[in-house]
């Protein structure tokens, strides 16, 4: 791309137009995009020293400023790495009433700061990519641009900055670490972007010897593939009625395996709580001397005792060292972003613990039966949902997911006993009571959840709810199991790679 491409043939066609004659086009495309809720996100990447600043200030212009952002993404920080790769760009994600411009892209930490190994550059492209993705089929506009500059010129403007009042501000250890060594750059550059350029989501490399140019070039392009974009989407839309009608086959439903005799005594339970608590609470503790995340994700069936197992799962571990999520329907902000948004935003660093009492899988659950969601996007929410599990336990996470389970008459008397004592009222909605007219639909829609959704990597561990001591008891143990078994494995991982130094 890079290598091949011709500066003495660049794009001619918007020479002859005003800059601030395509920003005015750009800001009518703003409003339309607006109206029709469809994001618009712009990556804005390239050489250092090629001229971004100036583009972007460009690109901006003549927008409404309300509705525009301009999001600088450099080396990841301490805070940044402490994450998945794609934890600080699902932060900045354009919402469906904004145009938003990533002062470079998602490659740049891959460009220019990751280790240069086909491993690594496989692994990042992977993750970033299904973010890509992910934003596309939801309806965003993706724009990638590079600037391209040749040696000469970059050398060029290296000095010239360097006589600005700002050059500390405007001149990098980059700037000079690719001038110094501009071709092997180049061939990594071209490595990345190959990588990185689909059918969905090109790149369109921009030549920039001349700003002004590159610019209107930048302009035009991005004026062109909104306007595409606007099309395609809007025939997208006005298809999803003709979708076939969905089926997906089971041998054997998750759920009719689940026993719910299983009981156990209070004296059994009282027994044995207080030590599973407390050896909870150390494996807790150890996951964070060793820099290990944790999700928890709690699924069921209403009334199943969700919040019970929660309460007494956390009884011991030091509250400053966890979070707790009850996931209601999206808030009015939510709903302007991708589903996964307020999930992401909230994922925990290394070495913390978050648990999700319901969670990203109400996508496939009650958005599904309610029909909040059209066919097309909750049926693309399994491999979305997969994907995010596996960037996180890709990144050293842990990832448990536990499914409470009772059956329809043992949920009516406890919806009942709701009603009947004052204080668990708070408990009971008319919601439940609705939810409950469609129990063959949402069992229905669950075992296709738990058959579409275990992996190796993030299981679902199934348990009978029927008997409250027997549910608790059982979070418990399978959650210091996990934990066990990822320690052990850290550890293993850690001496292997001991000895490869030696």
């Amino acid at each position: 791309m890079l290598k091949d491409f011709k500066f003495d043939k660049v794009d001619q066609r918007y020479v002859n137009f005003k800059r601030s004659d395509l920003g005015e086009q750009l800001d009518r495309l703003q409003r339309i995009v607006q109206r029709l809720d469809i994001p618009v996100l712009i990556l804005v990447d390239g050489w250092e020293s090629s001229g971004k600043g100036f583009v972007i200030n460009d690109l901006t212009r003549e927008l409404d400023p309300r509705y525009v952002r301009v999001e600088v993404f450099e080396g990841a920080t301490e805070e940044e790495m402490r994450h998945t790769s794609v934890w600080r760009f699902w932060r900045k994600i354009p919402s469906r009433r904004e145009m938003v411009v990533y002062d470079r892209s998602f490659y740049y930490q891959v460009f220019n700061h990751d280790e240069r190994t086909d491993k690594k550059l496989a692994q990042r492209v992977q993750e970033l990519l299904a973010l890509e993705k992910m934003l596309v089929d939801d309806d965003t506009i993706v724009i990638k641009l590079f600037l391209n500059v040749t040696e000469e010129t970059q050398a060029n403007n290296i000095k010239q900055l360097e006589q600005s009042t700002r050059s500390q501000f405007l001149l990098s250890d980059e700037d000079y670490a690719q001038a110094k060594d501009y071709a092997s750059h180049q061939k990594w550059f071209d490595k990345v972007l190959k990588a990185t350029d689909l059918p969905y989501s090109p790149w369109h490399i921009i030549a920039a010897e001349d700003l002004k140019l590159a610019s209107k070039t930048a302009l035009g392009l991005t004026i062109e593939l909104i306007t595409a974009g606007i099309e395609q989407i809007t025939l997208r839309r006005t298809s999803q009625e003709d979708l076939p009608t969905h089926e997906y086959y089971i041998d054997q439903p998750k759920l009719d395996d689940v026993d719910l005799s299983l009981k156990l005594s209070e004296k059994e339970y009282d027994k044995d709580l207080e030590k599973l608590q407390k050896e909870a609470a150390n494996l807790v503790y150890e996951c964070y001397t060793h820099d290990i995340a944790i999700v928890l994700a709690f699924e069921g069936v209403d009334a199943a005792g969700k919040g019970g197992a929660i309460k007494r799962l956390t009884r011991h571990i030091d509250p400053r060292s966890y979070k707790i999520y009850g996931i209601n329907a999206p808030n009015q902000i939510e709903r302007l972003f991708h589903y996964l948004w307020r999930f992401q935003i909230e994922l925990p660093q290394d070495g913390d613990m978050v648990i999700f009492d319901r969670s990203w899988y109400g996508r496939v659950l009650v958005e599904r039966v309610e029909g909040l969601t059209p066919q097309r996007d909750w049926q693309r929410a399994y491999k979305e949902i997969k994907q995010m599990e596996k960037t996180l336990t890709d990144h050293g996470s842990v990832v448990m997911k536990f499914f409470l389970y009772i059956d329809e008459d043992e949920q009516a008397k406890r919806f009942q006993d709701r009603l009947n004592e004052p204080e668990k009222n708070y408990k009971i909605t008319t919601e439940d009571w609705r939810n409950r007219k469609k129990w063959d639909e949402y069992i229905l829609a669950m075992n296709e959840m738990l058959d579409r959704t275990h992996t190796e990597n993030a299981p679902w561990y199934i348990i009978s709810g029927q008997d409250k001591y027997h549910a608790r008891h059982q979070v418990l143990k399978y959650f210091i199991q996990h934990l066990k078994d990822t320690l052990a494995k850290n550890t293993q991982k850690a001496s292997k790679m001991k000895k490869r130094k030696e």
